[in-house]
């Protein structure tokens, strides 16, 4: 009885583990089709990759896409950490309802937020372009680095930025040296969350952008309206890019662990 129940549990998790992968595996597959075809192989050909390269438009995007989410994500990543470590020595009273505010965002429909930056930008006579993208993604990825950062620094002792001072430490040393390095897991995961939410929005960036700036996911939107086997060139590169990002990130940890060991 427990062999059968193992067994369909093995099925039903390659089943799902299938049923996520299987589409990103077409699209790698399809990215080096010959012909234009989103549904039958003709032949392996790298003439999708080349035109998605000889694209300046499809270039342009890629380019204001890993910009906007390299700096939304520095911005709110110092942002979210610093306020995460402010609110960490306020009164319970105050963190909390902090804490509430924050999480407004990420609990708020998207197209809500949307259309009240698109309201707050025009209010205040902001043309549409390449920053007001970058604030709003800044503004939309901070409170996940704080929802991220938090935890780990509830997990800390209090007493241990008091205890760097008591010992001859700078506030800005005992932040730096002491603070920082014990809650470095939580600003990496919220980095990371904040890299992901803005070089993946649509939403957002379709609403406060103008001006010709576009991302890649308001560019395969209008894209997706006629058959363009580049759009499978452009998300293999993406798809890449993200496993890399996510090797690094995996591996330097454990290299350091292993210089540790040995030392």
């Amino acid at each position: 009885m427990e062999k059968k129940k193992r067994m369909v549990s093995k099925i039903i998790l390659g089943l799902t583990t299938l049923f996520f992968y299987l589409p990103i595996l077409y699209i790698i597959v399809f990215s080096f089709n010959d012909s234009r075809s989103l549904t039958k192989l003709s032949g392996f050909s790298l003439r999708w990759y080349e035109k998605m390269f000889a694209d300046s438009n499809m270039m342009n995007a890629i380019v204001y896409t890993i910009v906007i989410a390299i700096l939304a994500t520095i911005v709110s990543t110092i942002v979210g950490t610093l306020a995460a470590i402010g609110l960490s020595r306020c009164r319970r009273v105050l963190r909390n309802v902090v804490e509430q505010i924050n999480n407004l965002p990420i609990m708020n429909p998207e197209i809500v937020t949307a259309i009240g930056l698109l309201m707050f930008f025009s209010a205040i006579g902001v043309e549409k372009g390449f920053l007001t993208l970058l604030l709003a993604h800044i503004m939309f990825c901070t409170p996940y680095v704080i929802l991220s950062v938090s935890p780990k620094l509830r997990s800390l002792d209090p007493n241990l930025a008091d205890a760097a001072l008591d010992l001859g430490a700078t506030p800005f040393q005992a932040l730096t040296k002491v603070i920082v390095p014990q809650i470095m897991p939580g600003i990496i995961s919220g980095a990371l969350i904040a890299f992901t939410m803005s070089f993946d929005d649509f939403i957002i960036s379709y609403f406060v952008t103008g001006n010709g700036v576009n991302n890649i996911s308001i560019l395969v939107y209008t894209m997706s309206k006629r058959i363009n086997p580049s759009i499978n060139a452009l998300s293999t590169l993406v798809i890449l890019l993200i496993t890399l990002v996510l090797m690094i990130v995996n591996v330097v940890p454990i290299m350091k662990e292993k210089r540790r060991k040995r030392v």
